[in-house]
């Protein structure tokens, strides 16, 4: 015990001395604020331009075949009745106009012709923008106020459904809550699943394993490390999300981000206990398989070329998410919910959404515990054989087929 304290003690203090962690902790935060500014800049940028571009005036003609046009909206930005269509083109190409509408007999089998001056790829969609707000406003103000409401789209629908018990169904605001875990999952994997695959190289490349081995059992160490990545793994976690988390409640406001209310995400304890033990147990065991995949490399290079494949591997049920969501009892849905090198996605999925029965879930977990502990046994003997192995890879049959 005293030698697992000891190697996590210097396995975090080890990694938190470095400034490439804490490089990679702060680098998401700091690139989200970026985007952050960028788009609060750019939106004040646009609306000012906007709002200019509302307030500029330019001589415009029309030619209203379909008579649609309120004579009142005309007067009111002085545009110029125009016979033709060709004329009220010509005027434009010569300089007299700066933009000419021409609205066909019928607007629904012909398209409302829009002729201007260039002043600019951003300032050309004036005109297009003015001789829609002529038509809109003239058109509505011979409807009653529900068909202009229908319309243009703007009807407000009140959509309640039920559960089995009767009570209100929250529908995808239910989803939130057990979701995070899916969200958690990918993100701990894909910002600290290749530290996790090389740590244990680490040792066999500086050539000081067979100092640490000699004070230090394998199990102690491989176990000291997979704890200790662990630890580190929610640290970098914590200082990503806390900046991010502060930043969205400091600015929102500023960056025109969606608002959301808290105290109406349901809370199931079922469903967020299931999401907690499926991502704790499922972190583990993709832990123990990176770290078992990294014993039986004599490199971090040769590590970090089986990243992928273990990437693909997890995360490659997602190409299947309507599935799990849809046909929750689909033979291929059953067959990845219990592999367990597939399992994670669709577990975490599927009860966020609400298919995944308590049964299916407790057996499916029951797999991944035992998965877990193979996968680290295995690591363990694998590292034991092959801590001295510098120049090749280890073979499962080669492992399996030594004596303790």
């Amino acid at each position: 015990m005293h030698n697992l304290n000891t190697v996590i003690r210097f396995e975090i203090t080890r990694t938190l001395k470095k400034k490439s962690f804490w490089i990679a902790a702060f680098a998401v935060p700091i690139i989200a604020a970026l985007v952050g500014m960028i788009i609060f800049f750019s939106n004040k940028t646009t609306d000012v331009q906007t709002k200019k571009l509302a307030t500029e005036r330019y001589s415009v003609g029309v030619t209203d075949a379909a008579e649609l046009i309120n004579p009142t909206l005309l007067k009111s930005i002085d545009a110029h009745p125009i016979q033709t269509k060709s004329a009220g083109e010509e005027a434009v190409k010569a300089g007299k106009l700066d933009a000419y509408f021409y609205y066909p007999a019928d607007v629904s089998k012909e398209s409302v012709g829009v002729y201007g001056k260039d002043v600019g790829l951003f300032k050309n969609s004036r005109y297009q923008d003015l001789a829609d707000q002529l038509l809109k406003q003239s058109t509505a103000a011979s409807t009653s106020p529900a068909v202009r409401s229908v319309l243009q789209g703007s009807v407000k629908y009140d959509a309640i459904t039920f559960t089995k018990s009767g009570e209100v169904d929250k529908g995808f605001m239910k989803l939130i809550a057990p979701g995070i875990f899916l969200v958690l999952f990918y993100f701990m994997i894909a910002t600290f699943g290749n530290q996790i695959l090389t740590s244990v190289t680490e040792e066999k490349e500086n050539r000081v394993i067979e100092m640490i081995l000699a004070t230090i059992k394998p199990t102690s160490l491989l176990v000291g490390k997979l704890l200790s990545l662990i630890t580190l793994a929610f640290i970098q976690m914590f200082v990503i999300l806390v900046p991010i988390i502060i930043g969205y409640l400091i600015f929102k406001d500023q960056l025109a981000l969606p608002q959301f209310d808290l105290s109406a995400i349901p809370l199931d304890p079922v469903a967020i206990s299931l999401g907690a033990v499926i991502f704790i147990v499922s972190f583990l065991m993709f832990t123990g398989i990176l770290m078992t995949l990294g014993a039986a490399m004599p490199t971090a290079k040769e590590a970090g070329s089986f990243f992928g494949a273990a990437m693909a591997l997890v995360f490659g049920p997602l190409y299947a998410a309507p599935l799990f969501v849809t046909s929750p009892d689909s033979p291929v849905v059953q067959f990845l919910s219990y592999f367990p090198l597939t399992a994670p996605i669709p577990l975490l999925l599927r009860n966020a959404v609400g298919n995944l029965a308590l049964h299916e879930a407790l057996i499916s977990i029951a797999i991944l515990i035992a998965t877990t502990i193979f996968v680290v046994s295995i690591g363990v003997r694998i590292f034991r054989f092959g801590a001295l192995e510098y120049s090749r890879r280890l073979s499962l049959k080669e492992v399996m087929g030594r004596k303790n």
